[in-house]
């Protein structure tokens, strides 16, 4: 899923392509997409795009008159920018927003179509759809530390609850914490100041440097290859793999539709988090260390 440094960058490439343009048109190839009724489709026809801004993990694109289309790229949504009246392509097109010196297609990959696309007038219909996570980038630690202990959570589901937190999700909250050097499951409210300030700026360095380093590649063009597993990334997406930092594998728990990546002596003092799956098949056999770990493998 797009997160916070992708979409800012995504943001970067499309302000001086459409801000002060004409939408010609918005073609839609798919029912599912709009999730509202008022103001239809065809009234953003001749409104000039004023402005762009992230609203969480969502794009706006404001057009005169307080119109907002508001896109949410979910998991697998994906903007890109062709040339003026390009088709949308066969079963992965969703949208396409036409402008004079180019359309803006909105794709997504896989059978589950989950991104959305609302279209809104007004502020306060705006306002509608903002969870009020705090924006990192902007905050004291004061206001970050509030945010983080108003409940007790694990960090993991903290970093990436909209609510709490803006714009971040799976990928760079584990980056975020192996940066920090916490456990995913370590609970908010038992952390000591020195590691709520470690991880205030451990959120504040990985979410700058991703802007900076995927800024970097885009080098002025359009983001096209907008990914959550990035090579560069130090574990998410790096199961098995070794640390960068100390050489173990990296390791991994999987819950829901997701998984959570770290490493176990960067993060954990070496011992391995019980993943609901496998913890509950092996039970008592389920290892505790990276030893014991890798005993098992060699005995196998």
């Amino acid at each position: 899923m797009p997160e916070l440094p992708d979409l800012e960058v995504y943001l970067e490439a499309l302000r001086p392509r459409i801000v002060g343009e004409e939408l010609e048109g918005l073609r839609l190839a798919s029912p599912f997409l709009l999730r509202t009724v008022d103001p239809p489709p065809a009234s953003f026809a001749g409104r000039e795009a004023e402005g762009l801004r992230r609203l969480g993990k969502r794009i706006v694109i404001g057009f005169e008159g307080e119109f907002f289309a508001v896109l949410h790229l979910m998991i697998a949504g994906r903007l890109h920018w062709r040339p003026p009246g390009a088709k949308i392509q066969g079963k992965i097109g969703l949208a396409a927003f036409d402008f004079p010196d180019g359309a803006l297609l909105l794709n997504e990959a896989g059978a589950k179509k989950r991104a959305s696309l609302h279209l809104l007038q007004g502020e306060a219909a705006l306002a509608a759809l903002d969870p009020g996570g705090l924006e990192v980038l902007e905050a004291d630690l004061e206001a970050f530390r509030q945010a983080l202990t108003a409940e007790s959570h694990t960090l993991k589901r903290a970093l990436t609850d909209p609510h709490i937190l803006s714009g971040i999700g799976n990928s760079y909250s584990d980056e975020i914490l192996h940066r920090a050097r916490l456990s995913p499951f370590q609970l908010t409210r038992n952390l000591s100041p020195e590691e709520m300030e470690t991880l205030y700026r451990a959120c504040r360095e990985v979410l700058t440097e991703w802007i900076e380093r995927l800024r970097a590649e885009a080098a002025g063009g359009f983001p096209e290859k907008v990914t959550a597993f990035h090579p560069a990334m130090a574990v998410h997406g790096r199961y098995g793999q070794p640390c960068p930092v100390c050489g173990s594998a990296v390791q991994r728990i999987l819950y829901a539709d997701s998984e959570a990546n770290y490493c176990p002596t960067c993060q954990t003092g070496g011992r391995l988090l019980a993943d609901r799956v496998l913890s509950q098949l092996l039970k008592k056999d389920w290892p505790k260390t990276l030893e014991e770990l890798e005993a098992r493998k060699r005995a196998g």
